[in-house]
């Protein structure tokens, strides 16, 4: 890697190769020599940047993290147009990518991993599920704010359902994402009853 490349580029760099030996290989071909010879550079490179692999490997969950409280903005933006069920499908087909489900795998996968991670962000649950599950518990609580769901709906019930549904459906497919109609469908029956309940 040439001198004077800036940190952030070197990161994200280093980033980028690690979601591509996830997506290739799984969460156990994930080691600093892969990553760097994905990356094409030195194995130095990730210890300048980083205390130690898991460091590393903190860095990149967060940075995934930080997409969702991305995605947790729009989707709340989009509170009050469209349909609430079209508007989750969107958003779970948006969160479940396959880097994401990739990257759920990982946390999983490294107990190691966990353990930092809780140490900074001290919640239960798999880190990027927990923080998906907040994001579309936001979205639903601003929809039963404005009347187009149940008033009494449980809207982080209906979270964690989402999520885990959400989060089976992605996981299950190899290579593909599961098709649009699979993920309405499971959309439209978990919030059917709240949904309902509001038009009585």
């Amino acid at each position: 890697m040439p001198t004077g490349v800036h940190i952030r580029d070197a990161r994200q760099q280093l980033f980028d190769a690690a979601e591509r030996v996830l997506l290739r290989d799984g969460a156990h071909a994930l080691t600093s020599r892969a990553v760097t010879a994905e990356a094409g550079v030195a194995k130095g490179v990730l210890h300048r940047h980083f205390a130690d692999f898991d460091d590393f490997l903190v860095e990149l969950v967060r940075d995934r993290i930080a997409r969702v409280d991305d995605q947790a903005a729009a989707l709340r933006a989009s509170a009050g147009t469209g349909s609430v069920a079209g508007n989750l499908t969107g958003a779970l087909t948006d969160l479940f990518d396959s880097v994401a489900v990739a990257i759920v795998s990982l946390v999983i996968f490294r107990d190691e991993l966990r353990t930092r991670l809780r140490r900074t962000r001290p919640t239960q649950g798999i880190p990027v599920l927990t923080e998906a599950a907040a994001m579309i518990a936001s979205y639903l609580r601003d929809e039963r704010d404005m009347g187009r769901i149940a008033a009494d709906a449980d809207v982080e019930a209906l979270a964690l359902s989402l999520i885990g549904a959400g989060h089976l459906l992605f996981a299950g497919q190899e290579g593909a994402p599961p098709e649009m109609e699979a993920i309405d469908k499971v959309v439209t029956t978990v919030i059917a009853d709240v949904v309902q309940r509001r038009l009585l």
